[in-house]
């Protein structure tokens, strides 16, 4: 079902920008395909994992950021409590449970139905958002799975300011 009747084509695929962005700032990355690329940076708390897929068919580039901490089975209830209360905070972007793996992931995509192009500015938008808000809650994570806390514990510690250095 379509609600508007428009004939539209991308004329430039944004995984090749992004491919060109990964290499002027040095990240390690992957072409897993024409319509795929993963990239690799090193954020403060771990290395994060960057997928980036062009859909095509949905005129939407996907973003998946995924961090090394696998959910212990035991903790996975908690883990879903705090997914729903991180998700709360967020206005861009969610973060998921990816059930077969165990794994934390944030993910986000961009529209862009009708042969618009991804700017440079939003895909490195994207990007950053997903970095930000993985480093934000990364520590959140931590508690509740490897720290036994519960999920509205692991956010409080993790959202609390703190000032200056030690």
């Amino acid at each position: 079902m379509t609600l508007i009747d428009i004939e539209s084509a991308h004329t430039a695929n944004p995984v090749d920008n992004i491919e060109m962005i990964a290499a002027q700032n040095d990240w390690s990355f992957e072409r897993a395909g024409e319509d795929e690329i993963t990239v690799s940076v090193t954020g403060n708390w771990c290395d994060y994992h960057v997928s980036f897929s062009w859909m095509e068919e949905l005129e939407a580039l996907h973003l998946a950021c995924a961090f090394d901490l696998k959910v212990l089975e035991t903790r996975r209830n908690e883990v879903i409590r705090l997914l729903a209360l991180v998700n709360e905070q967020l206005w861009l972007g969610h973060f998921d449970l990816w059930q077969e793996e165990g794994i934390v992931m944030y993910r986000h995509a961009l529209l862009l139905a009708g042969a618009v192009e991804a700017s440079d500015e939003q895909i490195e938008g994207m990007m950053e958002n997903a970095l930000e808000s993985c480093e934000r809650f990364y520590q959140a994570f931590q508690f509740v799975i490897w720290g036994g806390k519960t999920a509205r514990e692991s956010l409080e510690m993790a959202m609390m300011e703190t000032v200056g250095e030690a």
